[in-house]
């Protein structure tokens, strides 16, 4: 697992794991990680998260307007 940098320090997410076509996100509060494929979320959605890991910023909200149940 990769730490997210999380520059605003305002993102409850840990860290990810970024494979060929999914990202896995890893939330501070959950026990569990959640992954994120080109089949369920969509590659667009898969790309501007993995992009957004690492920048560092904006992932948490991302996820929350456009995936946020289309995790597999």
């Amino acid at each position: 697992m990769q730490r997210y940098a999380d520059i605003d320090n305002d993102s409850g997410i840990q860290g990810f794991e970024i494979e060929e076509a999914s990202i896995t996100i890893y939330f501070k509060s959950a026990n569990k990680s959640y992954s994120y494929s080109y089949q369920r979320a969509g590659k667009n959605h898969v790309e501007a998260m993995k992009r957004l890991a690492l920048t560092g910023d904006g992932l948490n909200e991302y996820i929350n307007d456009h995936v946020k149940k289309l995790y597999d």
